[in-house]
């Protein structure tokens, strides 16, 4: 039998189909790139991966995110620096972007421990910053039980793991050497974090709300991304453990893995992983290789599925339609 839709569904879904937003010749949302630690936002490896955004999706406005216009300063503030008052200053310089402030949101890419500075950002900045989809690439998002961080013959980082090891709880340590912002201790026997993390962390335990007192306003800001998505590296040796990328718990004594469901962070939805994970908008996925040995194929693919203008444009657009219809 045919059905026939009222007027009003049919003016609906005509000025839908009609509507700029809705068209696959949209410009697509602007790009923020934040890179990982000991590399720095001039490096050609990270402009390469801007232009193969740009092929993927034509005049994609590609931002490369860095605390100093001084590349090797830049590159020193990945190992020195305070990370709250880093990303607030990250914070300042989107709002203020004469393009970036005035677009109507923006997809963000993440590398390392710039993964997780981005979902910091998302958190903390979500009223003035509209990041629509989250990538991130080995990311430290649980972060890291072992300072196995450098690259070989890089003495700068080693200097500085020197200081770490020495004194990761102390309070200039906390405020001074990044790493040390998103080192974690647990309890192996339950693995409950520790008083000391809890106590001094100076960012990670903060951004995923593990303290008492939550910030309601973290999991509201994190639960509005249109899709998070997670990308761990099967071989990864340097983020230990590798599962943090996925917000996994890994005992150190046995090695044994209690995914993210399993967790309070999920359960109780202490940063919106939880609802964003109910609608499908939250991705956990693998690539071949060590840290951060990324191919062209995945990164396109990644362009393609979540950053490009016809998704951006459609997302959410079929349900609500046939939400509509079904009326």
């Amino acid at each position: 039998m045919l059905h026939l839709l009222p007027l009003s569904t049919l003016l609906l879904i005509t000025s839908t189909l009609a509507s700029p937003l809705s068209r696959t010749d949209s410009k697509p949302l602007p790009l923020l790139i934040w890179h990982g630690l000991g590399d720095n936002y001039a490096a050609d490896g990270l402009h390469t991966v801007g232009d193969l955004a740009n092929e993927t999706n034509p005049d994609t406005y590609v931002y490369y995110i860095r605390l100093d216009e001084d590349a090797d300063s830049d590159r020193t503030a990945t190992f020195l620096g305070n990370v709250t008052a880093q990303i607030a200053q990250v914070c300042e310089d989107i709002a203020t972007h004469k393009v970036l402030s005035k677009a109507p949101g923006l997809n963000a890419l993440g590398f390392s421990q710039g993964g997780q500075f981005l979902r910091g950002l998302i958190e903390r900045c979500g009223d003035t910053v509209k990041i629509k989809n989250l990538v991130t690439f080995g990311s430290q998002h649980d972060g890291i039980t072992k300072y196995q961080i450098c690259k070989d013959g890089d003495w700068l980082c080693k200097s500085y793991v020197g200081l770490l090891k020495a004194n990761t709880w102390g309070t200039w340590v906390q405020g001074h050497l990044v790493p040390a912002q998103y080192f974690k201790s647990t309890n192996e026997t339950t693995g409950a974090p520790t008083e000391e993390y809890l106590h001094n962390s100076n960012f990670l335990a903060d951004i995923n709300n593990e303290r008492v007192l939550k910030n309601v306003t973290y999991a509201k800001n994190l639960a509005e991304l249109d899709n998070f998505v997670m990308y761990l590296f099967e071989d990864d040796t340097t983020v230990i453990p590798k599962e943090s990328g996925w917000f996994a718990y890994t005992n150190s004594t046995n090695g044994e893995v209690t995914g993210l469901r399993d967790r309070a962070i999920y359960k109780e939805d202490w940063i919106g992983l939880k609802k964003l994970d109910e609608r499908g908008a939250l991705h956990f996925e693998t690539t071949k290789g060590g840290h951060m040995q990324l191919s062209d194929k995945v990164l396109r693919n990644v362009f393609k599925t979540h950053f490009s203008p016809e998704k951006a444009s459609w997302s959410g657009l079929w349900e609500e339609l046939q939400e509509v219809i079904e009326l």
